[in-house]
């Protein structure tokens, strides 16, 4: 199990861009984005293929220690990060404050990625996913974070900072990361019921024969 930041002095956070910043391509490096057509669809949604990337970060108390190891290894990557806070250890913090707004600031800005960060990691993967446009997966592998780009399009990753060391959860973040959305068609058509629902409030047909 991970250390969490209940016991000590917490480590001050790496400077990082501030959550309110505007858009802009990451310095020094540029983005290669693919463009998919989502069926029954004119519109075309743009995915990642290449790093860098703009990354918002928003944790509670339990994921403060982690959020600033992931800040540190982002801006060392060459990546933009943007911390949403908290930018100091409280021990009575609530998550929902500052995951909501890394989820709100992914939401804004397209071709972006999210990190949230608590205990376990459900809470803020739950308060991530009441945002609109905001599709948070929970990775607790590699293989896990891997599949929430590749098959689910995730925008948004959850960890846990007391369920893995800390080296295993940037590692999960990386994976994150470098997984571009496959684009197959299956996946596309479930990911467009999922985005209708929360246009219309809708349920998805059933299909004839069930």
């Amino acid at each position: 199990m991970a250390s969490s930041s209940s016991s000590g002095a917490a480590p001050a956070t790496p400077s990082s861009t501030s959550c309110a910043s505007p858009g802009g391509d990451p310095p020094g490096r540029t983005r290669v984005l693919q463009e998919v057509r989502h069926p029954g669809e004119a519109r075309r949604g743009r995915v990642w293929q290449t790093d860098p990337v703009r990354v918002y970060l928003g944790s509670d108390h339990a994921g403060y220690e982690l959020k600033a190891a992931l800040v540190e290894w982002l801006e060392k990557a060459g990546h933009q990060a943007v911390d949403c806070g908290p930018a100091t250890y409280d021990p009575q913090d609530d998550y929902p404050v500052y995951v909501m707004r890394a989820a709100s600031a992914v939401a804004a800005d397209p071709e972006s990625l999210g990190i949230v960060i608590g205990g376990s990691g459900n809470g803020e993967q739950i308060a991530a996913n009441k945002v609109t446009g905001i599709r948070a997966a929970l990775a607790w592998s590699a293989e896990t974070a891997r599949l929430a780009r590749l098959h689910n399009d995730a925008n948004v990753v959850s960890l846990g900072a007391r369920m893995h060391p800390v080296q295993d959860a940037v590692g999960f973040a990386q994976v994150f990361l470098e997984t571009a959305f496959s684009g197959e068609a299956r996946h596309a058509r479930r990911l467009e019921m999922i985005a209708d629902y929360e246009r219309t409030g809708e349920l998805p047909p059933v299909p004839g024969g069930h």
